[in-house]
């Protein structure tokens, strides 16, 4: 198979999330193309990793930098999107930070659903709003993606509050998408499936033991549970030009686990 090529060296690229996981991996597709990088995450430090994604950027034609970011703060993303002003603003939005916490709807504290709303819908919102008021006080219109799921279609066994949240970030892009078309800004998401990553500790191999063990609801046709490397590549064709009449869609990379 051969993977497209994309020229990004002219672009400055904010990813929430991107110390870790499928974040860090998106961080590393973009700056391979040339792009300029902000990481807007809690810890600089990857869980599964011994580079920062910042310097892990480095080798390559483009460019890291580390911004410490609290998503659920509306200030905080603020102050993301205004480094990214030194570097030119954003040409593409990742709005990428998200928190699961597996557990029975009945043990769930107000305090956990709360934490998981905070991070994963007001995170996404928040991030998607002010992109767009930078984006439009520049006048220079440029990609906004969320990272959805398959849980924002499909529910599944002790994940309700994680669930609940990401249905809402699928109704905030398409929504955002309706209202920020007519300015020229795309808006659209990722749905990942089960994503061998360390999401939560452990949870790489129990993506895979769910996947392998046919765990889950129903089965992924590929019959293999995905890679952060799988899912990359999504975000980086919808913030090109190829996907310039793409708006409000909600891409899923999940081996085909929604057709079932």
């Amino acid at each position: 198979m051969v993977r497209p090529t994309y020229d990004y060296g002219d672009s400055t690229v904010v990813i929430t999330g991107a110390s870790s996981g499928i974040g860090r991996e998106i961080a590393r597709r973009f700056g391979s193309c040339g792009a300029t990088v902000l990481n807007g995450d809690l810890e600089r430090d990857p869980k599964d990793a011994d580079i920062p994604t910042d310097e892990l950027l480095e080798d390559g034609p483009g460019t890291g930098v580390y911004v410490e970011t609290d998503v659920t703060e509306r200030e905080s993303l603020e102050s993301l999107v205004e480094a990214a002003r030194e570097y030119g603003g954003i040409d593409v939005m990742i709005n990428n930070a998200g928190l699961q916490i597996p557990k029975s709807m009945a043990d769930v504290t107000p305090e956990e659903f709360d934490r998981i709303h905070a991070v994963n819908s007001k995170g996404a919102f928040f991030g998607t709003q002010i992109a767009a008021e930078e984006m439009l006080e520049r006048d220079d219109p440029g990609a906004i993606i969320n990272t959805a799921s398959i849980s924002s279609n499909h529910a599944q066994f002790e994940q309700v509050p994680y669930d609940s949240s990401k249905g809402s970030v699928r109704m905030i892009t398409r929504g955002a998408a309706l209202e920020y078309a007519e300015d020229g800004i795309r808006v659209n998401g990722v749905a990942p499936g089960q994503i061998a990553t360390e999401f939560t500790d452990g949870w790489a191999e129990q993506a895979r033991e769910k996947v392998e063990n046919d765990e889950l609801l129903k089965p992924v046709p590929l019959g293999r549970a995905g890679t952060p490397e799988d899912v990359a590549g999504a975000y980086l064709f919808l913030a090109s030009d190829d996907a310039a009449y793409v708006v409000g869609e909600l891409l899923h990379v999940d081996g085909g686990w929604q057709t079932c």
